[in-house]
């Protein structure tokens, strides 16, 4: 990413602003407010599914759907703030490209974390259930773990080669992808951390049992981590060729 005068950096995911990012705590809190958003999202939209009905293809679909119009709306809105992470997995491979300090990524990271669960407990909130729940939903096994592997890797990737050729669609380019990784892997895409841990915390249509965390976790960020290294090859800038130094 452009750096602006000063050498101050830019936020990641925003290839956008012309301006110096806004502070650490304005971020973090754009960060929370965001994961808090799409969780309440994914959680509300599939309490309301399932109370509207018991056929489980609409259930998800009435599932997906706001999952990825809202996505849309919060990276647009957002992204000029915190660069719209929303997403452990990927202010980890932004931290590991050295496009966000250590010290920042990581308070991305507990704001996600916090912000998603408030998110679980302001849907719960809303549908006048438990606040406090745990969820019993087995979601394990090779076929998951590779799906959570998947989703994230495409996730990941779909964001850097939006960063690479088409900045301006993000936003549009992530709400279609997990619109479509909701059902073309066995896991329904969760590929986030954050969210994941957040889903833990609720015993409806779209949780997931704190103990299978650590298998989606672990293969959500396998996942982001080998879409950073082949999008760092197959992405980057050509080398100048000699004809091309010969025509400066």
């Amino acid at each position: 990413m452009s750096e602006v005068a000063g050498r101050d950096r830019l936020h990641p995911a925003d290839g956008l602003l012309n301006a110096v990012a806004p502070d650490l705590t304005r971020r973090c809190v754009a960060e929370a407010l965001g994961t808090g958003l799409l969780v309440a999202t994914v959680v509300g939209s599939g309490i309301m599914a399932s109370r509207l009905t018991h056929d489980v293809a609409i259930s998800l679909l009435g599932n997906t759907l706001p999952t990825g119009a809202i996505l849309v709306v919060l990276i647009t809105i957002l992204g000029p703030v915190s660069g719209a992470h929303f997403n452990p997995a990927v202010t980890l491979v932004f931290a590991l490209r050295r496009e966000i300090e250590a010290r920042a990524a990581l308070a991305y990271v507990v704001a996600q974390i916090v912000g998603g669960i408030v998110g679980t407990f302001l849907a719960h909130a809303m549908f006048e259930l438990p606040i406090l729940q745990a969820s019993v939903t087995v979601r394990t096994g090779a076929g998951q773990w590779l799906a959570e592997a998947v989703a994230a890797f495409g996730l990941v990737f779909t964001i850097l080669a939006g960063l690479r050729f088409r900045s301006v669609a993000i936003p549009w380019l992530v709400g279609l992808y997990i619109t479509a990784a909701y059902w073309f892997t066995a896991s329904t895409s969760f590929a986030n951390p954050a969210v994941a841990i957040a889903r833990a915390l609720s015993d409806t249509f779209s949780g997931i049992r704190p103990v299978d965390l650590p298998g989606f976790i672990s293969a959500e960020l396998l996942g982001a981590l080998l879409a950073m290294a082949l999008a760092g090859w197959l992405l980057a800038e050509p080398k100048p060729t000699r004809q091309m130094q010969a025509a400066k």
